[in-house]
């Protein structure tokens, strides 16, 4: 019961209450508000996407590892590695990483910002939500415009 001078009372505990109140005798409602009533706002999706952004781009980072080790690997193995990167999934892929670098990016600024206690007014959050959008769409062809003239 006593354990180094302090009450032990984890035997007190009951594990085996349940709630039988009649909020909870009617099974069809849902027990909390469920996606299907929300209709998704620009705050919460721009949300999402940051973490996505930010999943995809870890992939990226391992993608890039693997890009150096075939640098580092010679000619045979640089050339495998290019001829991915040069086919049109790879083209692909590589488009999508450096949108969510810019995305990530913009919107990593936007929350500084926010830390900073700047745009917290609805009007604002939604100017800049669509700006991080604009921004990081406008640097990424912009990005890929300058690498395809190169």
């Amino acid at each position: 019961m006593f354990a180094q001078g302090r009450v032990d009372n984890t035997e007190a505990v009951r594990h085996d209450f349940v709630f039988q109140g009649p909020l909870m005798s009617t099974p069809d409602r849902p027990l909390s508000p469920h996606l299907q009533i929300y209709r998704p706002q620009l705050t919460s999706v721009l949300s999402i996407t940051h973490r996505a952004t930010g999943v995809f781009l870890s992939f990226g980072a391992v993608a890039l590892v693997y890009w150096l080790v075939a640098v580092a690997g010679g000619e045979e193995s640089y050339l495998r590695m290019q001829a991915v990167l040069a086919s049109f999934p790879g083209r692909l892929l590589l488009f999508a990483w450096t949108f969510s670098f810019f995305y990530h990016l913009c919107n990593g600024i936007r929350h500084l910002c926010w830390d900073a206690g700047l745009g917290f007014e609805l009007s604002v959050v939604y100017v800049t939500g669509w700006a991080v959008v604009v921004v990081a769409a406008t640097l990424t062809i912009a990005t890929w415009v300058a690498a395809v003239a190169l």
